[in-house]
């Protein structure tokens, strides 16, 4: 199993900031932030499966751009794994034919250019020898982590939470967790705004990391633009040890 990061940032801006998404081997994406758009199209009518985290544009912003841009270049709809919740806010606000076509009506009902399937947590879904399942998340909106496991090793991307017991609980439960990827959104002199914000700070990051029962390793996302170094050398002074690494993009992780 691999993972390509695609975008990683809490913002755009230059050629390396660009927001969340992961690409799974060829087929599978983690959110269609604006990371996606710097994948060739052929690279983009490989990809049958798109599972969202929740619906902040961050999350989706290339989603309905990627079902039109590949539409005439498949053969079966492009598959949208999220929570019901999320899956009418994206219905209602993003594919409502105002703020762009509904592609699950086009050509037709029948067989459209995309379809929506609804996961709940600690929903299982399995392709081939590799799983994704929906993990707890605490966010403003309905939102999910995922766990990826390739049957030799797993990797869990927390996607934007906040304090979340549930999500700790079932992280340790996974046996074979290598790979830790979590949000720390704003750095420690704006922990209000992280806390009205649901999103984790490092000091934060550090309570939350205290319940992890697992020596993996951990990457550091979401961080906003202009206060990247702040916040990683606040994580490293909160955090020593699990020696928490900056995600960047174009990282991959095998496993």
């Amino acid at each position: 199993m691999k993972v390509r990061i695609l975008g990683c940032s809490g913002g755009i801006g230059g050629r390396q900031l660009r927001t969340t998404s992961l690409l799974v081997d060829n087929d599978i994406l983690i959110d269609a932030g604006t990371g996606v758009g710097d994948l060739a199209l052929t690279e983009l009518a490989q990809i049958d499966h798109v599972f969202i985290t929740h619906t902040h544009l961050d999350h989706i912003a290339c989603l309905p751009l990627m079902a039109d841009t590949v539409a005439d270049m498949r053969d079966k709809p492009l598959m949208v794994y999220a929570q019901q919740a999320s899956i009418e806010i994206l219905r209602n606000h993003i594919f409502n034919w105002s703020v762009w076509p509904d592609f699950t009506e086009i050509p037709n009902v029948e067989q459209p250019f995309l379809r929506f399937e609804t996961i709940k947590i600690g929903q299982v879904m399995k392709f081939g020898g590799r799983t994704v399942t929906a993990l707890p998340a605490n966010h403003t909106v309905p939102a999910v982590g995922y766990h990826l496991d390739s049957g030799n090793a797993s990797l869990v991307f927390t996607g934007d939470t906040t304090i979340c017991l549930d999500l700790w609980q079932s992280i340790n439960k996974i046996r074979n967790l290598r790979y830790l990827i979590i949000e720390t959104a704003f750095s420690d002199r704006e922990r209000k705004l992280a806390v009205m914000s649901k999103h984790l700070c490092p000091s934060m990051l550090a309570e939350e990391l205290a319940n992890l029962q697992h020596h993996a390793e951990v990457f550091i996302t979401h961080l906003k633009p202009g206060q990247i170094e702040l916040t990683m050398q606040e994580v490293e002074e909160c955090i020593n040890e699990f020696k928490p690494r900056l995600l960047q993009n174009n990282y991959q992780f095998e496993f």
